[in-house]
């Protein structure tokens, strides 16, 4: 599957080019909920410097850690077992969520420093935005295959507010005549919904809204 690749540096060309390039990203935001940037400013160095400070601080604080998770675990078992048992909606994943009222890992060098610097290269459209637009904004649904040898690293950087923000359709994407109808998606508490999705994640998005409806 090809996803769309934007370049970037035309925002800043012509103003036919940045019309053509605000289209885009605006296809990309409608059709696709994600989309990839290409002449983003960001210099190769940096980027290399991110995943190599990522994938120290994994091996230099995480790997102990890992080794008595849920999902180091899981594998064991299923492996002492040897009953080729199959696992549905599994996160095979060993994760750090850096918000900024955490402490910084401490035994990784120059981590606080190049992860303070890096900026995402890629945009990925979250479910706040979807209902902000009244649904214009798809957030993708996101899911991974796991490859049989060797690593996934992926990288996020997410914008959200505060816990107790309330999202809701931006009025001037409701239709005035009848509002509460054309209101795709209901208000709700940031936190509320993201309560919801810890307890959903491998549910179908649509429902989580009606979820915190009620909340």
């Amino acid at each position: 599957m090809a996803i769309p690749v934007i370049d970037f540096s035309k925002v800043n060309g012509t103003g036919e080019e940045r019309a053509r390039t605000m289209a885009q990203i605006a296809n990309g935001c409608e059709e696709w909920g994600f989309f990839q940037l290409m002449n983003h400013g960001i210099p190769e160095e940096l980027l290399e410097k991110v995943k190599k400070v990522c994938s120290e601080y994994f091996k230099l604080e995480r790997e102990e850690i890992f080794k008595n998770s849920a999902v180091a675990n899981t594998l064991k078992a299923l492996a002492e077992k040897n009953s080729g048992e199959k696992l549905e909606n599994v996160d095979w994943e060993d994760v750090i969520t850096l918000l900024d009222d955490n402490e910084w890992p401490s035994k990784t060098p120059g981590f606080k420093e190049t992860m303070t610097e890096y900026r995402a290269e890629l945009k990925k459209l979250a479910e706040k935005i979807e209902v902000l637009s009244n649904g214009r904004y798809k957030s993708t649904w996101h899911r991974v295959l796991a490859t049989p040898d060797g690593n996934r690293r992926s990288i996020a950087s997410f914008y959200n507010p505060s816990l107790k923000a309330t999202i809701a359709p931006a009025p001037e994407l409701v239709e005035k005549d009848n509002e509460e109808i054309n209101q795709t998606y209901p208000k709700f508490l940031f936190g509320d919904y993201m309560s919801v999705y810890a307890e959903q994640k491998f549910l179908p998005k649509e429902p989580r809204f009606q979820s915190v409806r009620a909340v």
